[in-house]
């Protein structure tokens, strides 16, 4: 995949973050590549009935590119699908999740930035949410591991105050801090909120563990309620922002936070 055949040729798998119309016939393309981190390219005569590279290219898709290089923007000569992901556009919820996932990657990342964790991170949780009955723990699982391959793991195993091993009770959570309080050090702190025992073993141990092991989880609705509103909070502080997906996506959670986790 890393080959390249001329000096101004080179190969790489990506998937496909945001499409943008330019001119009367070209798309801007923002891609997450294996070898070169998130670059735009353009795909010209794209939006033309019988352009053969189009159908490679859709929203979320994963494809086998060749690339040439451009003096502003490089050109995609070559596309070969790889995994179309077609779940995502046919089911509206995996579509909200789909495209919360891109804009976390597209947030989280520079340009030619090479992550080849984050970016199979990503082809993984497209995959998940192709096949997942409850989206909710999926999302959650990619939002911890996303924190933590963009240089932003949550420290949950020592107190960020004093550095103290956590004992097995309620602590505190600081964005600012970037972890866990132990009660000493989290107690009247106004930026520090609560968190529960079983809400600090939940996000432990989506830390240490394989997604499978998450997807088999039964827990109690209340404790994915406060490790969903932790996590967001997390992704919003080290933004600056809130998503513009996320919205939608805690409607979708609040919609299916009954059946989050369980099965």
């Amino acid at each position: 995949m890393t080959a390249r055949g001329h000096d101004h040729l080179y190969r790489t798998e990506a998937i496909v973050l945001r499409r943008q119309e330019l001119g009367e016939a070209d798309r801007l393309l923002t891609l997450y590549t294996l070898h070169h981190g998130k670059l735009k390219a353009i795909v010209k005569g794209a939006r033309k009935p019988l352009s053969r590279k189009a159908g490679h290219l859709e929203l979320f898709a994963r494809a086998e590119l060749q690339i040439a290089r451009g003096q502003n923007l490089d050109v995609i000569s070559q596309a070969e699908m790889v995994e179309p992901y077609t779940a995502l556009r046919k089911d509206l919820s995996r579509m909200a999740y789909a495209a919360y996932f891109v804009e976390l990657v597209d947030s989280f990342t520079g340009e030619r930035d090479e992550n080849g964790r984050l970016y199979h991170l990503l082809s993984d949780g497209l995959g998940w949410l192709c096949e997942a009955a409850h989206l909710p723990r999926v999302a959650q699982y990619y939002e911890m591991h996303l924190l933590a391959l963009s240089g932003y793991r949550p420290q949950l195993d020592v107190c960020v105050g004093c550095g103290r091993s956590l004992e097995p009770e309620p602590q505190f959570f600081s964005h600012a801090d970037g972890g866990a309080l132990c009660p000493a050090c989290g107690e009247g702190r106004p930026d520090a909120r609560s968190l529960s025992l079983a809400a600090l073993k939940v996000l432990r141990y989506m830390q240490r563990n394989p997604y499978p092991a998450i997807a088999a989880l039964k827990l109690h609705p209340l404790t994915l309620r406060e490790t969903e509103k932790l996590l967001g909070g997390v992704i919003t502080y080290y933004l600056e922002y809130r998503p513009r997906s996320l919205a939608f996506v805690q409607r979708l959670r609040r919609e299916l936070r009954s059946d989050a986790f369980e099965g």
